[in-house]
């Protein structure tokens, strides 16, 4: 193969690239025949990681390189095309592909706040930042800062901001690559979370950006077309039309008419009254701390001393397993037990209709969070950087356009996925007996994405006894929907190349963060190209395993995580961003009071809001940014006019950046 990235290759990419599709669907064909020949399940999953993963591999390894140029910005060499697809692909993280179509699930309607914010957020891109940061043509974001502000002060918050956004988003996809391994691979999660670390390291490790661009358009490939197979097979077999994008209007009639029929059943209502004791008898514990908590520990110490001495393992173990999981603090118990009491409420109220706007989320709320998703989007380092890697400002511009094309692609189909996904799980789940319940959901019960508990001890599968996690819809519709296995596999490898490619970007953006802008920019500006590199390699594997080992403690609140990181890279950058771009009175005290104060107003909400009651107009905790944007963009307008101004060749080359043509006058790259 030759050198990824070299003349012949970029070439030939189109040919390329077919080839590589053609032979992707060959595989599949190959194993949907083997399958049908009796190759096990067990064997299919294998043979799809290790596959996949080894592809990737290969193409890492082939992009090797000791350039500077290539090693950050892949050259500046990627064709707009290519770029839009590895750039959906570093977009496409295991929140997209794994987790998404599961929220719209559980939030119908208001799930698309998250539609509309992710996407809306490249129309800003393209309108705002993208090709003018290619224009003035540096290496990272916080590069930018220092380079249109002024010395290291800038440089500094930027570094700050891209490592605390980038790593409490890495955390998502690392956990998503740990359930993959898990469910597929029969990995216990931690196993499945190194191993999966390997796959990400072979990507980014010996090419950076080089490297990480031309896995990401392999991964996309994969992914799409993992992620558009189930629902076109389910919209075939409900509808008898292959289009789920337009067919699911069908499906949601029936869904909405089962959830009326669930709301007036007398089993349901049971259910429900028996929640809604439980709840009271959670909120008595509550009001009973600190004694509660000591009945507790004590009910289960006692229960493991009880227990004979010939007891089957399985039993001890599991007492041993409560008595760890149980809370150790008043603090903790408080916490834990509210949440618990929240989900105990929510189950003892009729369901809410699925399409009924704001029936989840008020309206404020819907609203912020698709503002905060949007901004977020636009803010985001390691996506920002993809338009450091095109050729020319034209092309920045055009690869936005085809980012929001691979990216809607899928996005689109999120609803649809959701929808059919729902009406199977309510016509055809909900209602049996507990007995005949399908194989998937003691699969998906094994690594706690799927629980069931017959509260009122029927026999019966009724609605509010059933609890199907967000991350599971994907992944498990195929087996939902009675699809052969070899699919499930391919939906496994699409939701792992999504975790894999973003992971990629973030762990660069990282890493680069840490040697290039701190080390190099800061520190040591004489450290030589090989140093340089080395240092980089070695952050990145270092990075990588502190999010591997904090993503094996399964934090509670990862999709809240994940909204956070969207609201720090908003409330941090984007205005500075903005203004550095559209403002040229924009100064070096504007910029670092505006995001100080974004950073700083965000980051206290979401502290505050989560862990300390704090509430401003009811704002929940993931839209945390929605304070620190208009704060940011505020202070910097208000300090900048207050202070003196830039320098007049700064003002001048800040204009000629907005103008659409000409080359860059950026400083000359090293």
């Amino acid at each position: 193969m030759a050198s990824v990235g070299g003349k012949s290759f970029l070439d030939n990419l189109g040919k390329i690239y077919l080839m590589y599709t053609g032979g992707f669907i060959f595989f599949v064909i190959a194993l949907a025949i083997a399958e049908q020949m009796g190759m096990s399940n067990k064997m299919i999953g294998y043979t799809y990681m290790f596959i996949t993963i080894g592809l990737y591999a290969v193409i890492g390894i082939s992009s090797r390189t000791a350039k500077i140029s290539e090693y950050y910005v892949a050259g500046r060499s990627v064709p707009a095309l290519f770029n839009g697809m590895a750039t959906g692909s570093d977009w496409m993280s295991a929140a997209s592909f794994i987790g998404m179509a599961g929220t719209i699930y559980g939030l119908g309607y208001d799930g698309l706040a998250y539609i509309m914010g992710w996407t809306g957020g490249y129309v800003l891109l393209a309108v705002f930042l993208g090709p003018y940061l290619r224009k003035f043509g540096q290496y990272t974001i916080p590069d930018f800062l220092g380079a249109r502000y002024g010395g290291h002060a800038a440089r500094w918050i930027g570094i700050l901001a891209a490592i605390t956004a980038s790593f409490t988003y890495l955390i998502a996809q690392v956990t998503g690559v740990g359930i993959i391994m898990g469910r597929f691979l029969g990995l216990d999660f931690a196993t499945g979370v190194f191993v999966g670390l390997g796959g990400i390291l072979v990507c980014s490790m010996l090419g950076g950006m080089k490297a990480v661009t031309w896995t990401q358009v392999a991964q996309y490939i994969i992914l799409i077309i993992a992620y558009l197979v189930p629902p076109v097979v389910m919209s075939q077999k409900v509808t008898g039309v292959p289009i789920p994008e337009i067919m699911y209007g069908q499906v949601l009639q029936k869904i909405d008419a089962k959830e009326k029929a669930i709301n007036a059943d007398p089993k349901e209502q049971q259910v429900m009254a028996l929640w809604k004791e439980e709840a009271a008898k959670m909120d008595a514990k509550i009001k009973g701390l600190p004694a509660t908590l000591d009945e507790g520990k004590k009910a289960l110490d006692d229960k493991l001393a009880a227990l004979p001495a010939d007891a089957p393992a399985k039993d001890r173990e599991a007492i041993q397993k409560s008595i760890k999981d149980y809370p150790q603090t008043p603090e903790a118990a408080k916490e834990k037990w509210t949440e618990t009491k929240k989900k105990y409420e929510a189950s003892s109220k009729p369901l809410k209709p699925y399409l009924q706007p704001f029936a989840r989320l008020d309206m404020k709320n819907m609203l912020a969070l698709t503002f905060c998703l949007m901004v977020g989007t636009a803010g985001l380092p390691h996506i920002l950087m993809r338009y450091y890697t095109v050729p020319s400002v034209k092309e920045a511009r055009i690869s936005v356009g085809w980012s929001l094309f691979f990216i809607f692609l899928l996005y689109f189909t999120a609803p649809a996925y959701a929808a059919f996904a729902r009406n199977e799980v309510l016509n055809n789940i909900i209602g049996l007996p507990i007995a005949q319940l399908p194989a998937w959901m003691a699969n998906w019960g094994k690594v706690g994405l799927v629980t069931f508990k017959d509260i009122n001890a029927d026999g019966i599968l009724q609605f509010y006894e059933l609890t199907i996690g967000a991350d599971a819809i994907v992944l498990a519709m195929p087996e939902i929907a009675g699809l052969p296995y070899v699919i499930s596999g391919l939906v496994a490898a699409g939701g792992l190349a999504a975790a894999l490619s973003t992971a990629d970007g973030l762990l660069l953006t990282i890493s680069n963060a840490l040697s290039h802008d701190l080390y190099y920019k800061i520190v040591n500006p004489q450290a030589s190209i090989l140093r340089r590199l080395t240092i980089s390699r070695t952050l990145l594997v270092i990075v990588a395993l502190i999010a591997a080992y904090v993503a094996t403690f399964k934090l509670t609140i990862i999709v809240e995580l994940v909204a956070w990181a969207f609201s720090i890279a908003a409330a941090s950058f984007f205005p500075a961003l903005v203004m550095g771009i559209w403002d040229k009175r924009a100064n070096k005290a504007g910029a670092l009071a505006g995001m100080w104060a974004g950073f700083s107003i965000c980051l206290f909400y979401m502290i505050g809001s989560r862990f300390y009651g704090v509430s401003w107009w009811g704002i929940k905790t993931i839209s945390s940014g929605l304070f620190g944007i208009p704060l940011g963009f505020i202070v910097i307008y208000v300090v900048s006019r207050m202070t003196a101004p830039p320098s007049q060749e700064l003002q001048e080359f800040v204009e000629s950046v907005r103008i659409p043509k000409g080359a860059s006058r950026a400083h000359a790259e090293h």
